[in-house]
C-alpha cells in the first residue's frame, strides 16, 4: 500500500503516486527531477517531507505548484496565472 495526499489529506492506495513533491516548498514534480534526487542525495530534512499525488490533478488540488526544473511548461504556465 501507498500512502498518496488528496485534497481530503493523505488516503491508502495499491497504485503508486505518479508525482512527488515536498510540503515545504509546496511543489509537485516528476519522481526522476533532478532537483528533487539532488536534495534526497543529500540526506537533508527533504525526505521526511515528501508526499505523492496520484496525478497533477491532485496535486494541484492540494494547492502545490509545478515544479520549474522537470516541469518547465507547466510552471511557466502556473507562473503567468493560467
Amino acid at each position: 500500500m501507498y500512502t498518496l495526499l488528496g485534497p481530503d489529506g493523505p488516503y491508502r492506495s495499491a497504485t503508486p503516486g505518479t508525482l512527488g513533491g515536498t510540503r515545504r516548498g509546496r511543489r509537485y514534480g516528476r519522481l526522476d527531477c533532478p532537483s528533487a534526487l539532488r536534495a534526497l542525495a543529500r540526506g537533508d530534512t527533504y525526505a521526511a517531507g515528501r508526499v505523492f499525488f496520484a496525478d497533477e490533478a491532485a496535486a494541484i488540488a492540494c494547492g502545490y505548484r509545478p515544479c520549474a526544473r522537470c516541469l518547465p511548461q507547466a510552471y511557466a504556465a502556473w507562473k503567468a496565472g493560467g
